[in-house]
């Protein structure tokens, strides 16, 4: 089956530029210009600012030179991972493609919260930005698992504590997490075809 979530041509330039060229719905076929036959890549939007991941999984055929080949270009714009069941691209891009809007619409839900308290709405913003961006790159920097960098920063009995047992209740974040990525899969794979 031919399917493709989104689909990458990459260009390399002269002045060691990588230019990539998104095209959605379109499967790729063999890249004459670079030799690389590849079946699907989902780039999320990220890659910007070069702290994006891709995951691509290949075409049938495709030999380990040229795999090898195309991820060294892919990790041009971030950290590249590989499933072997195109299927699975379906869920990566309910994660990983729309995430970026989820960490956006934390942030509004967080500035938001916080103007209903009474801070300015710039503040309140400001203040929702660096603590995302804070943490993100926390994050990045520490191999400690999420859930141990969360109970690192919360104090027993404290205020994040408090507001740990809302987000974390039966009814918090995580259904709503699980719903969500299950329609973003779904619409996914409607897309496809």
């Amino acid at each position: 089956m031919a399917r493709l979530l989104v689909g990458l041509a990459l260009i390399a330039l002269p002045v060691l530029e990588l230019v990539l060229l998104i095209r959605t719905g379109q499967a790729i076929g063999f890249w004459p210009t670079l030799g690389l036959v590849l079946g699907a890549v989902v780039l999320g939007s990220v890659i910007m600012s070069r702290q994006g991941i891709t995951v691509a999984t290949a075409a049938k055929g495709v030999s380990t030179a040229e795999k090898k080949r195309c991820h060294e270009l892919l990790e041009a714009v971030g950290q590249v991972l590989w499933v072997d069941d195109e299927a699975l691209m379906d869920p990566v891009t309910a994660l990983s493609g729309s995430g970026p809007a989820y960490v956006f619409l934390l942030v509004e839900a967080m500035a938001a919260a916080g103007a209903k308290l009474g801070l300015s709405p710039d503040m309140a913003m400001q203040l929702a930005r660096a603590t995302v961006a804070g943490s993100g790159e926390l994050l990045k920097q520490s191999s400690e698992p999420a859930a141990q960098l969360r109970i690192n920063v919360t104090s027993p009995g404290g205020t994040t504590a408090e507001a740990l047992k809302v987000l974390m209740a039966v009814d918090g974040i995580q259904p709503v997490f699980d719903k969500a990525l299950a329609a973003a899969s779904r619409r996914s794979k409607e897309l496809a075809g």
